[in-house]
């Protein structure tokens, strides 16, 4: 899915550790966005609430190994991160 809103542009301040690393959280991201949007119609994260995430994690994924909702979760947290920071500055 190609979206207007480019989740890469959006973590780069924020994404820390390997390469490898770095994609899986882009590719989480691009996932939950998608999944997200279907669900609630919320086009980027910015207008994501809490909610919208905690759906995501619980329902969403609850069909996935505790590890995989594991590293949805730091995802997600890297994302409430780029969001607080942006208010900040």
């Amino acid at each position: 899915m190609t979206s207007a809103f480019e989740m890469a542009l959006f973590l780069s301040p924020v994404l820390k550790g390997a390469h490898a690393t770095r994609q899986r959280h882009i590719r989480q991201a691009e996932r939950m966005q998608e999944a997200i949007g279907r669900r609630w119609g919320c086009a980027t994260p910015y207008s994501w609430k809490e909610k919208h995430v905690r759906w995501f994690l619980q329902h969403h994924l609850r069909c996935s190994a505790p590890s995989t909702v594991y590293y949805y979760a730091l995802t997600a947290r890297l994302i409430k991160d780029r969001c607080i920071s942006r208010k900040i500055d």
